[in-house]
């Protein structure tokens, strides 16, 4: 029988070597990411991709310093160790769960790579009983703090002259025709559009069963069909409204629940109680929807909530007096 041995090492267990040759590969691996973010980035964002190539080009000037101090005390052939070699060692996140959360986001995460790393070397300096060991991980965290400020100011320096914001106004309008712009379509859709049937149902069964049987079928429906319909009409090239996936789970989605806030309350037996608390639910989603309008698509508050209500109103009248004739 095989025994089973540790597939990863503690930091505590490396020799001084292989200390230096982990930050060899994570530098090499830091490079990668902030060229690839660099390479996705410079067509729409070209700024923040100048920005990304010369903190790339930072890494790579570290990594040859670090290979340089390796050579001088210990020879040329360095050891193959890398991150998920070393137990508690800090990780990245796979580049494709970032790329597609924004320009922000993307920002954010450079600048937790860099902290991360400075960080850890303190935490491993102090915990390291050999002083040449502790001296080597302090001029490691005193290396990857001084690029955490040279980071800063080649942010300061590649989005000056206003590139910064442009890059920024570009990110939230991109944020608002993928998400914001359909989500909401998908809220109102499915706040309003269900009222009337799921009223009418209640008013001419007054049974909550009923209802939230009606009430969950159109909801879930108009979902699904608000989904595909926001997903097949514009694939976002011509129009930049981006990826239909994107939006059509937006819309989806937000149809579903505007349609299930207000069907959720027939779970409750007793008629009455359960349709006060609908429309309760009601008055929240519309007045949902008004500030959505007004935070995102800058539409003045009373205006939105007065078209919002007005037709949630009337849509909501008309389902009551079908179901109650």
């Amino acid at each position: 029988m095989l025994l089973s041995l540790p597939s990863r090492r503690r930091f505590s267990d490396l020799s001084e070597p292989e200390v230096l040759a982990l930050a060899i590969s994570s530098e090499e691996d830091d490079a990668r990411i902030y060229a690839t973010y660099a390479e996705q980035l410079r067509d729409a964002y070209p700024a923040t991709a100048t920005m990304f190539d010369e903190m790339s080009s930072e890494e790579d000037g570290h990594r040859q310093l670090l290979i340089d101090s390796f050579r001088r005390r210990f020879g040329k052939v360095i050891p193959l160790i890398r991150r998920e070699h070393v137990a508690g060692y800090y990780s990245r996140r796979p580049i494709w769960l970032v790329q597609n959360l924004g320009l922000a986001r993307i920002r954010s995460e450079a600048a937790r790579m860099e902290d991360d790393a400075a960080e850890f070397y303190v935490r491993a300096a102090q915990a390291s009983s050999d002083p040449s060991t502790r001296k080597l991980l302090g001029d490691l965290a005193a290396a990857e703090r001084k690029h955490e400020h040279r980071a800063a100011s080649l942010k300061d320096e590649a989005l000056s002259d206003g590139a910064g914001d442009e890059e920024d106004d570009k990110a939230k309008r991109q944020f608002i025709l993928t998400w914001v712009q359909p989500g909401l379509a998908g809220l109102m859709d499915g706040s309003v559009s269900t009222l009337a049937p799921i009223f009418a149902t209640a008013f001419a069964t007054q049974s909550t069963s009923t209802t939230f049987t009606v009430a969950l079928a159109a909801s879930v429906g108009a979902g699904i069909s608000m989904g595909f319909t926001e997903a097949a009409h514009d694939d976002g090239v011509i129009s930049g409204r981006g990826s239909p996936l994107k939006r059509g789970l937006a819309s989806g989605m937000m149809t579903a629940i505007g349609g299930l806030g207000h069907a959720l309350p027939y779970l409750i037996p007793e008629f009455w109680t359960a349709t006060a608390l609908a429309g309760v639910v009601v008055f929240v989603e519309l007045w949902a929807i008004a500030w959505i309008q007004n935070r995102y698509m800058e539409t003045p508050f009373v205006r939105a909530a007065l078209q919002i209500v007005v037709g949630g109103a009337l849509v909501l009248a008309a389902g009551i007096l079908i179901g109650g004739s």
